[in-house]
C-alpha cells in the first residue's frame, strides 16, 4: 500500500507525551512546550527510497512522506521549497580568503519572497484539513505576507498583527491577498500577546511560531534539500539567523530522520546562530550556559525578522546547538548591511538584513579561525532583498537628454 505520510502522532518537545496528531494542537498541555511531529522512521526506513524522489516535483512537497499532509487533495501549495544552493566562488576571495568554500541557500526564491513560504504551507494544509474556518498571527513581516498569501489559497480569512513599523513590502502583500492586518505600538511579542488574547473569543487559530506544530515542518524541508541537493551527505557548518529560530529546530530535526531513514550518515554540520546586536537573547543564553533565553529588553535592530526579543523554542534551538558543536554570534546592523551589499554585488545575491547576517558572522568565524576556508558552509539567505528596499537608498546622477556619463 503506498503510504502519502508516515506521521503518526505529536510528541511534546520538552518531556515527550504523545498528543493525537488528528486534532488541532497548539502547544503542549503538559509542559506549555512546543509539540512536535513524529513519524513511523522504522516503517520509512523498509519502505521509503531516495530513487523514489526522481521525477518528483521541484517543491517541498517532494518529501511528503515526511509531511504532515494525509493526501495529495490536503497539500495547500504555491510551489514553494527546491530553492537553489549556490556556489560562491568570488565571495572567499573578496573577504581575502580565496578559494573558501561559502554556499548559499536562497531562501530568497520562495513565494513571497521567504522562507517563511515553506512554515506557512505545512500549517494552513494540515490546519484547514482539521477543521479551522480562521487563521490569525503575530508577524514581524514576513511570516505576515506568508500566512496571508496560503491562506487565500486555501480560501481561508487571515488576521495579521504586524509592529507599527514593520517592512512596507509586507504590509502591501497582506493588504493585496486580501487578509486583514493590525498594526501594532510595540514589538512581536506584544502583537503575540494580543492575537492570543483574542484568539479564542474570535475563534482563530493561532499559527504564531512553534505555537502549532506544522510550521517545522515546512522548514525542516530545508535540510532535507540541502542533504539532496549535495548528494546525500551534509556541510562541515551552517550559518543560520535566528530570530523565532524555526529553521533551525526544523533542520536538526530533519537531520535526525534523515539518518534514522539511512539516507546520510551520522555527521553533522556544526549549527551556527546568528543575532543581531540590539536583540540577542539566544546568544546572550548560550554564551552564559542557561539552556532558556531570557527575554531581551528594549529589542532594537532594523532587521525585523530578528527583532524576536523571546522565542518559545529557545532551549531546542540552543540544543540543536550545543549538540553540534556549533556556536552562537551577533552582528551590528552595519554589518548586515555591509554584507547585503558585498553578496550582491559579488555574487549577484540580493538579501535582505537578515538574510546577511550569516555572511556578516562568516566574515568574523573565519578571522577568528572558528571555521576554516577549506570547510564547506552553507550560509542561509532568509529573505530577498527586494522585501527590503528602503533600508538600501540609491543616490545617481541623474542626466539630462544629450548628456554623457
Amino acid at each position: 500500500m503506498t503510504v502519502y505520510s508516515y506521521l503518526t502522532h505529536l510528541e511534546c518537545s520538552r518531556c515527550g507525551h504523545e498528543y493525537e496528531s488528528e486534532h488541532l494542537q497548539t502547544v503542549s498541555a503538559c509542559c506549555g512546550k512546543p509539540l512536535l511531529a513524529r513519524y513511523d522512521l522504522a516503517r520509512a526506513r523498509r519502505e521509503w527510497r531516495r530513487s523514489s524522489l526522481a521525477g518528483r516535483e521541484a517543491s517541498m512537497w517532494r518529501y511528503h512522506e515526511m509531511l504532515p499532509a494525509q493526501s495529495e487533495a490536503e497539500v495547500v501549495s504555491l510551489g514553494e521549497g527546491m530553492t537553489p544552493l549556490l556556489a560562491c566562488p568570488r565571495l572567499g576571495g573578496a573577504l581575502g580568503f580565496a578559494g573558501a568554500r561559502v554556499l548559499v541557500k536562497d531562501e530568497g526564491q520562495n513565494p513571497t519572497g521567504s522562507f517563511k513560504a515553506r512554515g506557512m504551507s505545512a500549517a494552513v494544509s494540515r490546519a484547514r484539513a482539521l477543521g479551522a474556518r480562521a487563521l490569525a498571527a503575530p508577524s514581524a513581516g514576513n511570516a505576515a505576507a506568508a500566512l496571508a498569501a496560503y491562506a487565500a489559497r486555501a480560501g481561508l480569512p487571515a488576521f495579521l498583527f504586524m509592529p507599527e513599523d514593520a517592512q512596507e513590502s509586507a504590509k502591501v502583500q497582506v493588504a493585496a491577498l486580501g487578509a486583514q492586518l493590525y498594526l501594532i505600538k510595540g514589538l512581536i511579542n506584544d502583537a503575540g500577546a494580543l492575537v492570543a488574547a483574542l484568539k479564542e473569543e474570535r475563534s482563530w487559530f493561532d499559527v504564531a511560531t512553534l505555537k502549532e506544530p506544522y510550521r517545522a515542518e515546512g522548514k525542516k524541508t530545508m535540510g532535507y534539500e540541502l542533504a539532496e541537493q549535495l548528494g546525500w551527505r551534509l556541510p562541515d557548518a551552517i550559518l543560520y539567523p535566528a530570530g523565532g529560530g524555526t529553521g533551525m529546530v526544523g533542520m536538526w530535526k530533519a537531520f535526525e530522520e534523515l539518518e534514522a531513514l539511512g539516507w546520510i550518515d551520522g555527521r553533522r554540520p556544526r549549527m551556527m546562530i546568528v543575532q543581531a546586536e540590539g536583540c540577542a537573547p539566544l546568544v546572550r543564553a548560550f554564551h552564559q550556559g542557561d539552556e532558556y533565553a531570557a527575554p531581551w529588553q528594549d529589542a532594537e535592530t532594523l532587521a525585523g525578522g530578528l527583532r524576536v526579543p523571546a522565542a518559545i523554542g529557545d532551549f531546542l534551538i540552543l540544543r540543536a546547538v550545543r549538540e553540534s558543536g556549533g556556536t552562537a554570534l551577533a552582528v551590528s546592523d552595519a554589518e548586515m548591511l555591509e554584507a547585503a551589499r558585498l553578496l550582491a554585488s559579488t555574487e549577484g545575491i540580493f538579501t535582505g538584513p537578515e538574510g546577511a547576517a550569516p555572511l556578516a558572522a562568516y566574515r568574523k568565524l573565519l578571522a577568528d579561525g572558528t571555521l576554516q576556508p577549506e570547510e564547506e558552509v552553507v550560509l542561509f539567505n532568509t529573505g530577498s532583498g527586494l522585501l527590503n528596499l528602503e533600508q538600501f537608498p540609491v543616490q545617481a546622477p541623474v542626466l539630462r537628454p544629450g548628456e554623457r556619463p
